[in-house]
């Protein structure tokens, strides 16, 4: 699988009160949380995000509460993966369970700016720059996390391993 969009850039230690503020966190679907996504760091994120967008963003992305609601305000949002040097435990964690892609790799985190065209070779890693032309090497997902990634999160990887569709 792949991701291909335009990069929002954000800095470091954005925290899920960021990403999804607690006073929208009575919402109950993803498609709604989607609408407040990011709104205190970038009020304009929900309006100009489209499908297969990627947040780039600085070390500890996603610290503060555990809230599932952060990584599936992003995954519901449209954006296909978010690259950071490194993420809260507990948010790559939910990330991962709701099947949305997240890569570490400082460099490219480092160097991609936003409004550049990104595009992310899950199976393999490769972080491609296709603005300045340079690729960047993260580590690429375990297969069995590729396939919960794959399956849209681990309820649903879990689900179809009952029924043997995996």
């Amino acid at each position: 699988m792949t991701a291909e969009g335009k990069v929002f850039k954000y800095g470091d230690n954005v925290d899920t009160d960021v990403i999804i503020p607690a006073r929208y966190l009575n919402v109950s679907s993803g498609e709604e949380l989607a609408k407040y996504c990011m709104i205190d760091i970038d009020e304009s994120f929900a309006s100009k995000v489209e499908k297969g967008d990627i947040i780039v963003a600085g070390k500890n992305f996603g610290c503060g509460s555990s809230r599932e609601h952060a990584p599936l305000a992003i995954k519901c949002a449209g954006v296909g993966c978010v690259i950071a040097p490194s993420f809260a435990r507990i948010f790559y964690r939910n990330a991962i369970n709701i099947g949305m892609p997240i890569m570490e790799c400082a460099e490219a985190a480092t160097e991609i700016k936003a409004g550049d065209e990104v595009s992310v070779d899950f199976a393999t890693g490769v972080i491609t720059d296709k603005t300045t032309g340079k690729t960047y090497q993260a580590e690429p997902f375990p297969e069995f996390m590729q396939k919960i990634i794959d399956q849209g999160g681990l309820v649903k990887y879990v689900s179809a391993q009952f029924e043997g569709k995996q």
